[in-house]
């Protein structure tokens, strides 16, 4: 099977499957009923951002661009009838986006004001503490569970917010550049971040296949990924991927500092908290050129973007709100996070040297 196993979640994502499964030269049938399946699904979805079957469609429509999740066959990245697939998803997804991100009064469309008001937006951002619950509380299974939960996006970090980089010009692709170029190592490719990931889940005794968690994870956690894909992928949308990253940014630093503690609490040593260390230092940079150099000059050279860029923001915030509050709603609850629970590893690596 070309698919992880179990990967489908309902009629939509196993359309998709059984037609990847087969060649892009194939019986036309297959995908006009994959079309169907989406118009129904969409037509009958209570939530879109919620929605198990029409979130992993979604994820795996994307990862034929990203790559990594099945070895089919390369010509369906831009077969039309998966492009229409994703459309349709994508045009109900971002409508429920719309409706559900508070809108606020835009500021003036220079770096001064644009920066000004992603800093009130991050500093009055109120959900849920879960980096305080992880320095605290957090047991070693439910680290673990966040762990599985951050995957999916970390082991293709900065990977959607580089799809911006040809469709920004002068001082915000300057911007964008110097901030991705930290995020891919600098020159150096143990310095990846999401290599540095990769290697903080085998050191907890977890898989880095990315998909290998796939199936665990709930829709929330697949949305929050396919928020930034849609943002990245689609040109109309470059003030939104903007806005994201620059939200993504300002609020890292002091989290990351508050994992890496948890990290430590529970017994971890540096093989598994290099990652959020690595943050704390390099996020506390990034956020000063995400505001004022990207988001603010991309506002003064574009005004016309000036919306999306806050929508962006707040879309970023609303959903680190969502997936918060489930993991700990679930977690105070006595129960686990995931779709399925994960068997934390049995031994913790208590020392480990960090790679130079």
């Amino acid at each position: 099977m070309n698919a992880p196993a179990r990967l489908p979640r309902g009629p939509v994502s196993a359309a998709l499957v059984t037609v990847l499964d087969g060649s892009p030269g194939g019986i036309p049938a297959q995908t006009d009923g994959l079309l169907m399946e989406v118009r129904t699904a969409v037509g009958r979805s209570q939530d879109v951002i919620a929605d198990d079957d029409l979130q992993m469609a979604l994820l795996v429509l994307y990862g034929l661009h990203y790559g990594g999740i099945g070895d089919w066959d390369p010509g369906w990245e831009w077969h039309p009838a998966l492009i229409g697939a994703r459309g349709t998803i994508e045009r109900a997804f971002e409508a429920a986006l719309r409706e559900r991100v508070p809108g606020a009064p835009l500021p003036e469309a220079n770096a001064a004001a644009v920066a000004k008001e992603l800093f009130r937006l991050a500093a009055d951002d109120t959900g849920p503490s879960l980096s305080r619950y992880l320095a605290r509380e957090a047991t070693q299974e439910q680290a673990v569970e966040f762990i599985v939960h951050k995957s999916i996006y970390t082991l293709k970090e900065a990977d959607p917010h580089s799809w911006a980089i040809p469709r920004l010009r002068g001082r915000a692709k300057a911007a964008l550049v110097e901030i991705q170029a930290d995020e891919y190592g600098g020159g150096r490719p143990e310095h990846v971040h999401a290599t540095i990931f990769a290697g903080t889940m085998r050191a907890m005794g977890l898989s880095d296949d990315y998909g290998h968690y796939l199936d665990a994870v709930p829709a929330v956690t697949l949305a929050a990924f396919n928020m930034m894909s849609m943002f990245g992928l689609n040109r109309r949308l470059r003030g939104a991927i903007v806005g994201h990253l620059a939200a993504f940014e300002m609020t890292s630093s002091i989290p990351n500092r508050f994992y890496g503690n948890g990290f430590r609490r529970l017994g971890y040593g540096e093989q598994v908290t290099w990652y959020f260390d690595e943050h704390v230092e390099a996020d506390a940079v990034h956020e000063q050129i995400a505001a004022r150099d990207l988001a603010g000059g991309l506002a003064e050279d574009a005004p016309a973007l000036l919306a999306d860029i806050m929508f962006g923001a707040q879309a970023c915030l609303f959903l680190d709100v969502l997936t918060g509050t489930h993991m700990l709603e679930s977690w105070t609850a006595g129960r686990s996070s995931l779709r399925r629970p994960i068997t934390a590893p049995t031994s913790i690596p208590l020392k480990g040297n960090t790679p130079q």
